[in-house]
């Protein structure tokens, strides 16, 4: 999308006929554009406003209703944080006292937005200018200002500035996602170099972050949304009441929980203690795992994993915790492709929900070669036993 399209949408034509669009339908776009354009709307706008209503569609998941009421681009899009997400940082800054924040990297304005809606100030600096233009209509009702330039060359001290949330894009050019923090625009030192400026200091970093890459004295949290690990978060001095350590922000629909270890947060994960197969088996969250947790779980679970290099926690009584998914074991053996087949077919399975970690095995491919074709539903975990590859018949457990 570039800076006509935007201007063509923010015309009352535009905008009129953008709110006026339905659930945005694949199969229906063709004849819905067409009949626009035959009824003489400038193509430039049809397309405009079609692309608009795919990205909002998309966008419910993120942002709910308030979809309806904003433009995106899809990039932009990719890279907002989820709305639930952004009131949890909000609310850091909030509880904070912070007066003015500086968004740097806003994007198209959804942490903005957040911070906003709970009533402080916002200067959002946006390198791209469509991009900068978006995020100026996202933030329209609030008490925010988004400015077209380099987030680096905003004077945060002359400016009043008292927090900063920076949000640095993590793809290259060409669309390819960046784990390098080194690689990060702007990159993570110059980052945790406003420190030294602004001592409430919050970045949004990539989930994939490597502990040696932080700071030692940090709050790194990472968060997971319905099972989905979305982002991580490196939180300074007053955003960071829980002090420096990492923790695991778990959110399923309205329920959020968090565990979080402190020290160092660059410090080496704890190690869990390994055992035999026991009657159930948990999957911690990957908010969980990426933060280096599984121990803590396991602890909490009084279990042990199946295996040492391996997420899989075992316990001999069912548990409960926010923080892994639980399963009651029905069955166990070694992997054996033509063993596997015949054990599910003998109990005419049909549809199969295949887990796996620490195996090489492609579910897809592995559930076309079994030729399913029962009745019958089932759950197997491939993993490791002992050092073997082998096939764990599971059930979940309600809740």
């Amino acid at each position: 999308m570039d800076m006509s399209a935007v201007e063509r949408l923010l015309t009352p034509e535009g905008w009129t006929l953008l709110s006026r669009m339905p659930p945005y339908d694949e199969d229906a776009s063709l004849q819905l554009a067409t009949g626009l354009r035959e009824r003489g709307v400038d193509p430039d706008l049809v397309a405009a406003v079609m692309t608009q209503s795919r990205l909002r569609t998309r966008a419910r998941a993120k942002f709910g209703a308030f979809a309806d009421e904003m433009l995106f681009t899809p990039e932009g899009l990719e890279q907002a944080t989820r709305l639930p997400v952004a009131a949890r940082h909000a609310q850091r800054y909030a509880s904070a006292g912070a007066r003015l924040v500086a968004d740097l990297g806003c994007g198209i304005g959804s942490d903005a937005m957040a911070m906003a809606g709970l009533g402080l100030r916002v200067l959002g600096v946006e390198k791209d200018e469509v991009t900068a233009a978006v995020a100026a209509v996202n933030l329209r009702a609030f008490d925010a200002t988004v400015r077209h330039g380099d987030a680096l060359e905003v004077d945060l001290v002359a400016e009043g500035v008292d927090a900063v949330f920076a949000d640095p894009a993590r793809r290259t050019r060409a669309g390819t996602r960046v784990f390098d923090p080194r690689a990060y625009s702007p990159d993570l030192d110059t980052l945790l170099a406003l420190r030294e400026t602004v001592p409430a200091l919050g970045l949004k970093v990539g989930p994939g972050i490597p502990y040696r890459a932080l700071p030692s004295e940090t709050h790194a949290q990472w968060v997971s949304v319905d099972g989905a690990v979305v982002e991580a978060g490196l939180w300074f001095g007053p955003l960071a009441p829980e002090g420096s350590g990492r923790s695991a922000l778990v959110m399923r629909g309205d329920r959020a929980d968090v565990l979080s270890v402190a020290g160092d947060a660059d410090a080496a994960a704890a190690r869990a203690p390994s055992g035999p197969l026991k009657g159930y088996l948990y999957e911690p969250d990957g908010a969980v795992i990426r933060a280096g947790l599984v121990a803590r779980v396991a602890e909490e679970l009084d279990g042990t994993l199946v295996d040492p290099s391996i997420a899989y926690v075992t316990t001999t009584a069912e548990r409960s915790t926010p923080f892994a998914t639980g399963y009651r074991v029905l069955d166990s053996f070694d992997f054996g492709l033509k063993r596997l087949r015949a054990y599910l077919r003998t109990r005419d399975v049909g549809r199969l929900t295949i887990k796996k970690r620490g195996t090489a095995v492609v579910p897809d491919q592995l559930r076309q070669q079994l030729h399913l074709k029962g009745s019958a539903e089932a759950t197997i975990v491939l993993t490791r036993l002992a050092g073997k590859q082998s096939v764990l018949v599971v059930e979940p457990l309600a809740g």
